[in-house]
């Protein structure tokens, strides 16, 4: 298996599962069909920006935000037109073409109230996890929207 694919499998084991150590994450990629030295698991993760924090007490690995999302940070809140919702979705204009560069922005901080977004040109639907974390979503939207623009 190439490294694109290994990579990919990387970042969807620590986006979906709680991973503490390399060798936790070794073996599970183990499990998927890939074989990786701990040498070239690191290099990896160093290239994915993976981090380790202590949540509760238990270290866990978590993918790295801050280089995309400090790129496209300044780009995104100027883009931003409008954010209005119903109970169950939001909807996100912007100006004429920049509807994927906002979605990637919020893709990036993988919240996890946040099922996905779509985007078009100049609309993006951003589907909250559930109907009760609408209104939560919108204030971490509104929020990300507001430091953008500064």
């Amino acid at each position: 298996m190439n490294k694109p694919a290994r990579q990919f499998a990387i970042k969807e084991i620590i986006n979906s599962v709680p991973i503490g150590s390399q060798d936790e994450l070794r073996l599970e990629l183990k499990r998927r069909g890939f074989r990786v030295t701990q040498a070239t698991l690191s290099r990896d993760m160093a290239e994915l920006g993976v981090s380790r924090l202590v949540a509760d007490g238990k270290p866990r690995y978590e993918m790295g935000v801050n280089s995309e999302a400090q790129i496209l940070r300044p780009i995104v809140g100027a883009e931003v037109l409008s954010v209005a919702a119903n109970e169950s979705m939001i909807v996100v204009r912007t100006l004429p073409g920049c509807a994927n560069t906002v979605g990637e922005y919020i893709d990036v901080h993988n919240n996890p109230d946040i099922i996905g977004t779509v985007a078009g040109d100049n609309t993006l639907l951003v589907i909250p996890q559930s109907q009760r974390k609408t209104k939560k979503v919108i204030q971490f939207l509104t929020h990300k929207f507001i430091e953008g623009r500064r």
